[in-house]
């Protein structure tokens, strides 16, 4: 029999239990269809000018021009333009959640729990190097990143395949080291500073994965 060390907290896994659903960055209101059509022009096109110029260059008015509506329109829609680059960020966040979430395998949920977990890394690393500087603007406040819904949500999907793959572990901790793992400022400082390729980063994860979590 194991003896608990006193200088040890006691196991919380806090992620047990968390629903797992979709979660938008901001409140989002409802539209009505033609409403709801003309924002999802105007995140079309700010997202195809992020990806061609960066984040920083897009304009209100360029992306009113673009989409074939007034500026006003785009100012109501989203207020400003720290309101369309939120929006971006939620629009493009929630794609990557919907395929981890209810999407095909090895990600999706039709796929065993390591089959997921080892997809999981590669899919996270490959959205936000997709997206980069969009990604780093919005983890720049590092105080508040792990309160956002999108690193609680990855968490707990993380904890929950652990689960799966093998529930005698002190599954919060895990998930949370793993998550460290795919920090889009590490992964941007491996790639850019350090010369490191997707697939090196790709294969250390599934050697991380295996360490921390081996199959019973």
């Amino acid at each position: 029999m194991t003896t608990q060390d006193p200088s040890v907290p006691a196991r919380s896994d806090a992620l047990e239990g968390t629903d797992l659903t979709l979660t938008p960055l901001g409140e989002q209101p409802r539209l009505r269809a033609d409403a709801a059509r003309n924002r999802a022009r105007l995140l079309e096109v700010a997202a195809r000018f992020a990806a061609e110029r960066g984040v920083a260059n897009v304009t209100m008015e360029e992306v009113a021009a673009a989409a074939g509506v007034g500026k006003g329109t785009v100012f109501r829609r989203f207020g400003d333009r720290a309101g369309l680059v939120q929006a971006l960020l939620d629009h493009h966040e929630q794609r990557l959640q919907a395929a981890f979430l209810t999407g095909p395998p090895p990600l999706g949920p039709d796929a065993p729990a390591m089959e997921r977990l080892r997809a999981f890394g590669p899919a996270v690393i490959r959205h936000e190097r997709s997206h980069r500087d969009l990604y780093l603007a919005a983890h720049a406040e590092t105080d508040r990143l792990y309160t956002t819904p999108p690193y609680i949500l990855r968490t707990t999907h993380i904890a929950t395949l652990l689960r799966q793959v093998n529930a005698d572990r002190d599954i919060e901790l895990l998930a949370h080291t793993l998550m460290g793992y795919l920090t889009t400022a590490l992964v941007d400082h491996l790639i850019g500073r350090r010369g490191m390729s997707l697939k090196r980063l790709e294969a250390g994860w599934f050697d991380v994965v295996v360490r921390l979590a081996p199959a019973v």
